[in-house]
């Protein structure tokens, strides 16, 4: 390499990747210093490397680098080992000496080594072939964190489907239930009057409550469902409020199981609702 004849290509990418010695790269940088047009393609190759080294979801090297590279690759020429005998050196000419300076008789790029084609290419294959590591095994690292996360939210879903299948069960084995109560609350002189039906097992404490024609109710206010035991204080079952046509239901509620009723009633209560029944009762029904 001289400041006369341009560098070869595989030495300004050997020299763009830091793999040359500080004596192999010193005329290079001398070169390119005053040859704009080694200087651009050493630009060239430079920005190539760092798209390498800073794009992550990569999966292949752009079209434009991996082009240069297989041209320049191709370029090259397989090189097959052979035992030469020793060559003598032979003396150095040299040209006549203008202003002092003396010059050699052959170029300076003939002094360096010639690099064989594995020489220069498994430096760059190495970088590469560390850089497809990587990113597999990113994506490895991400395709199991989705996978985790698909099992847990596939876990809960089947959690929250056995909740339901049990409620239903209990829900059906009320209805058909031969020793269940049902019972019909209305409240009177009301057009349409509104209504209430419960059906309850005392063995199971399994209580479902619907009704209709309810009246709309004040801010922060409910409906309040009460269970009036044979004995002791009645039990709130459960607040609702109606929808727009009146309608509302209250399906198993937390009770105590084997607790035998009187009658059921309903009355209105601020919002959250109450412990004990706050009068008047607008609601009632007993079992006829």
């Amino acid at each position: 390499m001289n400041t006369t004849r341009h560098i070869e290509q595989d030495d300004l990418a050997l020299f763009a990747m830091q793999l040359l010695t500080k004596d192999e790269a010193k005329p290079i940088l001398l070169h390119v210093e005053h040859c704009a047009e080694c200087r651009g393609e050493l630009a060239k190759l430079q920005g190539d490397l760092a798209v390498y080294a800073h794009t992550i979801e990569m999966h292949s090297p752009p079209a434009q680098a991996r082009e240069r590279l297989m041209k320049q690759v191709s370029r090259e020429q397989k090189v097959v080992p052979i035992d030469r005998p020793p060559v003598q050196e032979l003396p150095v000419h040299t040209m006549p000496s203008f202003g002092g300076v003396t010059s050699n008789s052959y170029d300076f790029e003939d002094e360096l080594p010639k690099r064989s084609l594995g020489a220069k290419v498994l430096p760059w294959a190495g970088w590469a072939a560390a850089a497809g590591l990587a990113i597999s095994t990113g994506s490895l690292f991400h395709e199991r964190d989705v996978l985790r996360g698909v099992v847990t939210k596939q876990a809960g879903q089947l959690d929250k489907l056995n909740v339901d299948a049990a409620q239903a069960r209990q829900i059906m084995d009320a209805m058909t239930d031969s020793t269940a109560m049902r019972v019909t609350l209305s409240k009177p002189q009301t057009t349409p009057a509104p209504q209430g039906r419960a059906v309850y097992v005392p063995e199971k404490g399994t209580l479902l409550f619907t009704a209709s024609n309810m009246e709309p109710l004040l801010p922060a206010k409910v409906y309040e469902l009460w269970l009036i035991p044979t004995e002791g204080a009645p039990i709130p079952a459960g607040t609702f409020q109606p929808d727009a046509r009146g309608n509302a239901s209250v399906l198993l509620p937390s009770l105590p199981k084997g607790v035998q009723a009187k009658a059921f009633g309903v009355t209105i209560e601020n919002e959250g609702g109450a412990t004990t029944p706050t009068m008047p009762i607008i609601m009632a029904g007993a079992q006829a």
